[in-house]
């Protein structure tokens, strides 16, 4: 492919899936919120919009960098690669939105690059530092999730041990407006970085940048901007399944769980590992549910979420994969 031909399609193909991200991954920001009624669906999407927006300009670009070099060998991407990629994503998000099941944005987008990459070169195209963080934190973002929620409801029992519960819940109907803000401000630090981290990956392939150049500007705003208007739109489907199938929550438990998931991911964020927002407020809000009581947590709903991330990324590869091929068939080499 001509370079002045595809890469503003590309571009836009690649804020598609921002878009799509933040839509699809909604109900992380907002599904506390809304299950306890702190705040009505249409303010609560609104407000984490916005501070998704805000999220990438306060973390650096850390995780962007590695999924723009830390996946496949930068050296062998194509326009096509990053086409079939961004096509494996976007097809998983699509029916596990159409199913309100809510998989990863993050690991989709993992499974794409993978399997364009092996479809295009072999295993030997995988940056295997990179992609094994990556698989890691799958397993660990959830457990850290559940560990840190559990222990956040506990400190923060204690510390009101004394008060009413009419009371608890007066401050942390208030409190949980300020953690679904920390929230969202995680979310777009770490979801957003991943299509900075594609475009990223354009530009070096075009000869716009070199490996070693920093992130533009542009490309920050772009991204955080997409990101807070498919947020904006919420997917009320997977809203649905995380506000009220998974667990019930009183604002008290709600402020735990965003909070202890907020910590979680801007430690990632800094860190450069591009974990799932869903699996990190998933295991949050599991472990808030299970301290209470471990009958409140449907861990049937439960089984079935963790069996849509452990089929993310291969589902995601073998489309991309599949889609690499036949633009290959299609452009004759």
């Amino acid at each position: 492919m001509d370079n002045l031909h595809w890469l503003v399609p590309l571009i836009l193909v690649a804020l598609a899936f921002d878009f799509l991200n933040g839509f699809h991954d909604a109900a992380n920001s907002i599904a506390t919120v809304v299950g306890t009624r702190v705040l009505s669906p249409q303010f609560a999407v609104l407000w984490a919009a916005f501070f998704d927006m805000i999220g990438p300009l306060i973390f650096g670009t850390h995780v962007a960098k590695t999924i723009g070099k830390g996946i496949v060998d930068i050296h062998i991407v194509t326009p096509e690669l990053v086409l079939a990629a961004l096509v494996g994503a976007i097809f998983w998000n699509i029916l596990t939105w159409y199913y309100g099941i809510p998989s990863s944005s993050s690991h989709a987008l993992v499974g794409g690059l993978v399997g364009a990459g092996v479809s295009a070169h072999g295993t030997s195209s995988l940056v295997w530092w990179g992609l094994g963080k990556t698989v890691l934190f799958i397993f660990l973002s959830p457990l850290i999730g559940f560990v840190l929620g559990s222990l956040v409801f506990v400190v923060c029992a204690w510390i009101c041990r004394r008060k009413t519960p009419h009371r608890v819940n007066t401050i942390f109907r208030k409190l949980q407006i300020v953690s679904a803000a920390l929230y969202a401000i995680g979310h777009g630090t770490n979801d957003a970085q991943k299509t900075m981290g594609i475009i990223f990956m354009l530009l070096v392939s075009g000869g716009y940048l070199t490996a070693t150049a920093p992130l533009p500007i542009w490309v920050i705003l772009l991204c955080s901007v997409a990101m807070a208007a498919g947020t904006a739109s919420g997917g009320w489907r997977i809203v649905h399944t995380m506000a009220s199938k998974l667990t019930r929550l009183k604002p008290f438990g709600g402020f735990c769980a965003e909070s202890s998931a907020a910590v979680a991911l801007y430690g990632a964020s800094l860190f450069g590992i591009p974990v799932s927002t869903t699996h990190t407020i998933t295991g949050a809000i599991t472990g808030v549910g299970n301290t209470q009581r471990s009958s409140s947590v449907r861990w049937s709903l439960a089984s079935n979420i963790v069996w849509a991330w452990i089929l993310t990324i291969p589902c995601s590869a073998l489309v991309a994969g599949g889609v690499r091929l036949g633009i290959k068939a299609w452009l004759g080499h």
